[in-house]
Formats: structure tokens, C-alpha cells, sequence
């Protein structure tokens, strides 16, 4: 699918003294995690959790911070997550998609709550069963 869009609503659930940030990302469901910049880390104070090895678009490495927990809204979904604190923008990724059961519509290249789901997400929560199990 590609590029998309989604105004997104971050905060950290740990400092409700401190205002959420609105922003406008940009969402890849070819990329995995949820990216925010440094600045954000230090507007919601996030600590770093762990540091990961990432792969970016060109092919490189890098060792990035991974912060959280952060609260992550899109639309009238929330999540709860960490973030790889990487680039000059938030990027959204698959799993926080997947966890927020968004889609992106292919006609508007916007990210929108599953239609199948519109008011609550949904989620498989166990795989297919065994074949021995099936009748």
C-alpha cells in the first residue's frame, strides 16, 4: 500500500502533567515500529527503556534509543507502546497499526479505523486452530 497519512496523538502515560502532542504522520505499513524524533522524547519526558539495532530505507544501521511506554491515539483508537527514537518526524509503522486494528484507505492514502470494526478495534487473539481440532 505504501505512504499514508494519520494525525497522530501522543502522550506519555506515566506524566499526565504534561500536554499531548499532535502531529501529522507519516504512515509506511512497510516499516514495522513507531518512530518519533528527539523532540518529542523531550516534550512527553519519555526515558530510554533499551536501545535497538535498526535497518533504514537506505540500507544502513544505526543504534537508536527505544522510549517508553507512550500512549498513541489515531482517530478514536488508542494503543500503548514504545517508539525507536529515529528521523525529524513520527513515523507509524505496522504493529502499532495492526494494534490499533487501522487500515489505510487506498483511495485517500489516510489511515482509518477497520470498517469491519468502526467502533472498537479488533484483533485475532490466537491463531488457526490445529487440524486435528477442526470438525
Amino acid at each position: 500500500m505504501g505512504l499514508a497519512y494519520a494525525r497522530v496523538t501522543l502522550a506519555n502515560p506515566r506524566r499526565p502533567d504534561l500536554a499531548p502532542v499532535e502531529v501529522d504522520a507519516l504512515a509506511d505499513t512497510r516499516a514495522v515500529h513507531l518512530c518519533i524524533p528527539q523532540h518529542i522524547v523531550i516534550q512527553l519526558g519519555l526515558e530510554e527503556f533499551d536501545q535497538r539495532e535498526v535497518v533504514v530505507a537506505d540500507g544502513t544501521r544505526h543504534t537508536v534509543s527505544y522510549v517508553g511506554p507512550l500512549s498513541i491515539a489515531v482517530a478514536n483508537r488508542k494503543g500503548l507502546g514504545g517508539a525507536m527514537v529515529l528521523g525529524d518526524r513520527v513515523l507509524l509503522g505496522a504493529i502499532p497499526m495492526e494494534d490499533m486494528d487501522l487500515i489505510v484507505h487506498p483511495l485517500t492514502q489516510r489511515v482509518i479505523p477497520n470498517p469491519e470494526n468502526p467502533n472498537i478495534a479488533g484483533s485475532l487473539a490466537m491463531g488457526e486452530r490445529p487440524a486435528s481440532d477442526r470438525k
